[in-house]
């Protein structure tokens, strides 16, 4: 079945789940890409916790559309805000115990990369 011989709505959501995948998948790999090439605990949790919010938040987002209206979409809504909760908090506590424990941020010249 073509995608053109679906109805408009249908084509629609299917072009707007097509969409959040790729974004999904876009954030994810710049969240994957910053934890491997920054250069310290702070940028890396910094990246982390945005990047990887947004692609976890898109891949939900898709998989709800998906579903339609059902209790796994809900469930799927709960998980979104729970994910949009946690992510920065752990971020945060990371951050924070790496200056706790002495770490001082990245400058430019510095030789640890």
């Amino acid at each position: 079945m073509a995608l053109g011989s679906l109805d408009p709505v249908t084509t629609a959501r299917v072009v707007l789940i097509l969409a959040l995948l790729a974004g999904a998948l876009f954030f994810t790999f710049v969240s994957m890409a910053g934890v491997i090439r920054l250069p310290d605990v702070y940028a890396r949790a910094h990246t982390a916790s945005q990047a990887d919010t947004l692609g976890a938040g898109f891949g939900l987002a898709a998989v709800a559309l998906t579903l339609g209206w059902q209790g796994a979409s809900v469930k799927t809504a709960i998980l979104l805000f729970f994910i949009f909760v946690t992510n920065p908090t752990a971020a945060h506590a990371v951050a924070r115990a790496a200056f706790e424990d002495g770490n001082v941020p990245w400058t430019e010249g510095d030789e640890r990369r």
